[in-house]
């Protein structure tokens, strides 16, 4: 761990430095953060120091944690609270690292009483009230189209009035009648796409599953694919836009011009 992570962690009366070369390194694999100006861009990187501040990080399956990892998943989970605070994170400090995708054991009953156990293969999970479970790929390794990152953060924020439902606190301003219309009807539509064997869609299918898991893959596509989420689901995109007090839709104007 970093000298300055150590300063950090040690005293927040200590600021930790943190050279620019070094954020722009961690930043170039981020690519989605562009839309940010710079003023969101220095709030988002002390955010992160912040966030690492109160977490620990802990590496599974021998990881070895690097400074750049660790930035590197600290500005990816800030990202979704810029404007929402971190304290949207508190009552729990766990983050777990795996090298790539790993096993987690179930276990399910049926109607009858029966117990089934199985491993399921996942990116990561957020658990209500406990750590959060993400996988680390190297670029050239990384799974296309996914960020597990912000999908288990913004599970972490889904629970923050109980379990996880797609329907996460709001800030005062914002509609429940209005979210749970765009959400509800965008997630019976896309049941019904995935179902059909729709293939040409902004949003991972996997959202199918569950509305907790719609809402997720939903703020994914939101960072990661704006303008592909607007066109499928217009509503869907104008809620997360107020949610997060953000419009990442911005960066393609800027790199059209």
């Amino acid at each position: 761990m970093l000298a300055w992570l150590h300063a950090l962690l040690g005293s927040r009366h200590r600021t930790p430095q943190v050279d620019g070369a070094t954020w722009q390194a961690v930043e170039q694999r981020l690519p989605f953060l562009d839309f940010l100006d710079d003023g969101q861009r220095r709030r988002l990187r002390a955010m992160a120091l912040d966030f690492l501040a109160d977490k620990q990080f802990h590496g599974a399956h021998g990881l070895v944690l690097h400074d750049r990892m660790m930035l590197a998943i600290a500005l990816q989970a800030c990202l979704p609270v810029l404007n929402i605070g971190l304290q949207a994170y508190r009552g729990w400090v766990g983050i777990v690292v795996y090298p790539g995708d790993f096993i987690i054991p179930r276990q399910i009953v049926d109607d009858d009483g029966v117990v089934h156990e199985y491993d399921e293969e996942v990116l990561g999970e957020a658990w209500d009230g406990g750590p959060v479970l993400v996988s680390w790929f190297e670029e050239d390794e990384a799974p296309e189209g996914v960020n597990v990152v912000i999908h288990e953060f913004a599970h972490k924020l889904d629970m923050e009035n109980g379990g996880a439902d797609g329907f996460p606190p709001l800030p005062a301003q914002m509609s429940r009648k209005g979210w749970a219309e765009a959400f509800g009807s965008a997630y019976e539509d896309f049941c019904t796409r995935v179902d059909g064997g729709d293939e040409d869609l902004a949003i991972d299918p996997y959202g199918a599953e569950h509305p907790a898991e719609f809402f997720a893959v939903s703020a994914e596509s939101f960072f990661l694919d704006p303008e592909g989420l607007a066109a499928l689901y217009p509503e869907v995109y104008r809620q997360l836009a107020s949610y997060f007090g953000l419009d990442p839709r911005r960066r393609c104007v800027r790199g059209d011009r």
